[in-house]
């Protein structure tokens, strides 16, 4: 079992999170590959380009992007509302290995909720997992989403999630 960690903030994403959001990201690569696509060499190679657009795309009001910051500056996790439209968005959220199994994801996904409510004006979330993800399944329906159908992610099985805000 992974050793504990303190609560983690909840925090927009900004451009000083940059050198600790690139080590996250390195640190959890292939964790992360083994349940979503990964997203490749470029986005290393281009990982300041990239962050820059995101944070353009979050000033625009079209996105919001997250980070989970623990003590220190460490992130362990990114809560993430993209394609905000007609009241709605898509929710992506990743947490570290080692900081998972201690409610980190469920706290987040809830706290990601109210601000889609409060700070962005949503009334709707989407979301989508592979069916070899037990965690996100259980994530979403601890935090009220409700399967709303089969889907294909990268060529794998999923369910699609919806949550009336």
């Amino acid at each position: 079992m992974p050793a504990p960690v303190t609560t983690p903030e909840l925090q927009l994403l900004r451009a000083d999170h940059a050198p600790e959001l690139l080590a996250f990201e390195q640190a959890n690569r292939a964790y992360f590959a083994a349940t979503v696509p990964d997203r490749g060499d470029a986005y290393f190679r281009a990982f300041d380009a990239r962050l820059a657009a995101l944070l353009a795309e979050q000033a625009a009001g079209v996105c919001y992007f997250h980070v989970l910051v623990a003590e220190g500056g460490e992130i362990l996790g990114r809560m993430n509302l993209v394609d905000v439209a007609d009241g709605g968005a898509e929710l992506g959220y990743r947490v570290a290995e080692k900081a998972t199994g201690q409610g980190l994801a469920t706290r987040a996904v809830l706290e990601v909720c109210d601000l889609a409510v409060g700070a962005y004006g949503l009334t709707g979330l989407r979301a989508a997992t592979t069916l070899d993800n037990p965690g996100s399944h259980a994530v979403l329906t601890r935090t009220g989403f409700v399967p709303g159908g089969d889907i294909v992610l990268d060529g794998r099985p999923g369910t699609r999630y919806t949550l009336t805000l």
